[in-house]
């Protein structure tokens, strides 16, 4: 399986959210992500920003 880790980033700091996520949702409020074995977590206004595939993570940022 190929799991990603999901950061949230504010201005050149990145804060770790979740790591081996195993899907990813973008709703109209925000980004849910869920791993296999916790309850899926709504990150409130995030958007995804990038996504680096070399990296293996996902990064959100604030709605502006």
């Amino acid at each position: 399986m190929c799991q990603i880790s999901v950061v949230h980033q504010q201005q050149e700091k990145e804060e770790l959210i979740a790591e081996n996520v195993s899907q990813l949702e973008v709703e109209s409020n925000g980004v849910r992500i869920s791993t296999l074995f916790e309850e899926p977590k709504l990150i409130d206004g995030a958007v995804i920003s990038r996504i680096d595939f070399l990296a293996g993570k996902v990064i959100l940022t604030n709605k502006l």
